[in-house]
């Protein structure tokens, strides 16, 4: 599916699209109506998910002005609105809108609503821009890009993880496309129709963990003013994906042994059992045998989701599938505009080390492709590509000395790095949270005026 995000409110506009990016789908953002406005004169989307009141032109006047036109009959809006505006969004429905959702809300929330939409039409016999739930039949090297060896075994193992109900532990270093291969397991397997929940597990303070994976009751604890699904339920029927499970702490892992081996749980503050029809997918970028030896990751556990492992290569360890790489993704990036990429630069790409893996490269290309107006050359890798230093040929510095090449480019230094993970740590904390500033304010043990003064500082508000 083609999607276009509309919200003022950058954070959630940014993880939104983020997390529907790695379901598979084609998402474009905009920070108001006019913008959203513009890009719907431009470009044809199969759905527009927009928040109701915004600047300039609100939801409503461009879920009007969409229904209006014959043009747009087939896009599925879907509305985003607080809970003090849900009689306007009823009456958006009445015109024509497919559905909204209640701010808090968790990413995940939408997915099913996403699955709605393509369900129907294909029922219709309608055609959407690019099918993003492919068979099993489907060219699986169109989905994993490379031909090495080392993808090769790669591809194996995710053909047989389709084919099978057993739980898959993904491991690698950060970067290398473990969420990629996670979804595509996923949409290759019988459970390709139902949700795929992902969870990421560094994201959630030890006081939320429970909650976020199982839900709880209203009056359960502090702040828990109504009930909740946790991902096991939101994963009914569909995969749970864990990501980063060597980060779950150790007080939290019988629980989840519990849920991965009888199927069941509860919620946090009930005592109902409830039964879960999941596929686990878990992924780690540790060895979880030296976890275990150090006594921090259960052993029962870990033999539990090591059924089926797949191993995902670092980049340097496949140089001969980047060129092919690169093109895919400059021509994702590019979305439909022009662009053209040197062979020297390609050759450049190759020689790099890539201790950030498939992630620094696609930050590579985007902003080359910026600032360059279109030609990506060996002089514009070298000058803008994140760290110069090591974009030499036969560099290949270690994980620390890229990150001092990387912070060198900025002035500060020391300052411009901490303030990098300052704004990070505040991303996760409002994702985990559903958008909650105060809930994210008190996993942060900050106060909320501090909390939204920091959020103005980094343009997160």
């Amino acid at each position: 599916m083609r999607i276009l995000v509309v919200d003022d409110e950058k954070i959630k506009r940014v993880t939104l699209a983020d997390d529907l990016t790695g379901e598979g789908h084609e998402v474009v953002t905009a920070g108001d109506g006019q913008q959203a406005a513009d890009l719907l004169d431009r470009e044809v989307f199969d759905v527009l998910i927009t928040d109701l009141k915004m600047p300039r032109i609100d939801g409503m006047e461009l879920l009007k002005r969409l229904k209006a036109d014959p043009d747009h009959d087939h896009l599925a809006v879907i509305l985003m609105t607080a809970y003090g505006s849900i009689p306007m969004a009823v009456e958006a429905m009445k015109q024509g809108a497919f559905d909204f959702v209640t701010k808090p809300f968790r990413n995940e929330e939408v997915f099913p609503l996403i699955r709605r939409i393509e369900a129907q039409r294909r029922d219709e016999g309608e055609p959407t821009s690019e099918p993003v739930e492919p068979s099993p039949a489907d060219d699986l090297d169109r989905q994993i890009i490379g031909a090495s060896q080392a993808m090769k075994q790669v591809k194996r193992m995710i053909n047989i993880a389709a084919r099978t109900d057993a739980n898959v532990l993904l491991s690698g270093e950060t970067g290398v496309g473990k969420d990629l291969i996670a979804s595509v397991i996923h949409r290759r397997s019988h459970r390709r129709a139902a949700p795929f929940i992902k969870t990421g597990c560094t994201l959630f303070p030890s006081t939320l963990i429970e909650s976020e994976l199982y839900g709880h009751q209203e009056g359960s604890f502090t702040g828990a003013d109504q009930s909740r699904k946790g991902r096991f339920e939101l994963a009914e029927g569909g995969t749970i994906y864990l990501d980063d499970v060597d980060d779950i702490p150790l007080e939290h892992q019988a629980k989840l042994l519990r849920a991965i081996e009888e199927k069941i749980f509860e919620r946090v503050g009930g005592n109902k059992l409830i039964h879960a029809n999941v596929r686990i997918i878990a992924s780690t970028k540790l060895n979880l045998l030296d976890k275990i030896a150090d006594g921090t990751f259960r052993q029962d556990l870990y033999y539990r989701l090591d059924v089926l492992r797949i191993r995902v290569p670092a980049l340097r360890e496949r140089r001969e599938d980047i060129p092919a790489l690169a093109r895919h993704l400059l021509h994702r990036i590019a979305r439909g505009h022009d662009y053209r990429i040197d062979d020297d630069a390609i050759v450049q790409l190759t020689q790099h080390h890539w201790p950030g893996n498939v992630r620094e490269l696609v930050n590579t290309l985007e902003r080359a492709l910026l600032v360059s107006g279109g030609h990506i050359t060996r002089e514009v890798l070298q000058s803008e590509a994140s760290g110069v230093a090591s974009f030499q040929p036969g560099a290949q510095p270690g994980i620390a000395e890229a990150a001092t090449a990387r912070v060198s480019m900025d002035a500060g230094g020391f300052k411009a790095a901490m303030e990098f993970a300052e704004k990070q740590l505040l991303v996760s904390a409002l994702e985990a949270s559903g958008g909650n500033k105060s809930a994210a304010a008190n996993s942060l043990g900050m106060k909320a005026s501090t909390f939204r003064d920091k959020l103005a500082k980094y343009g997160l508000k």
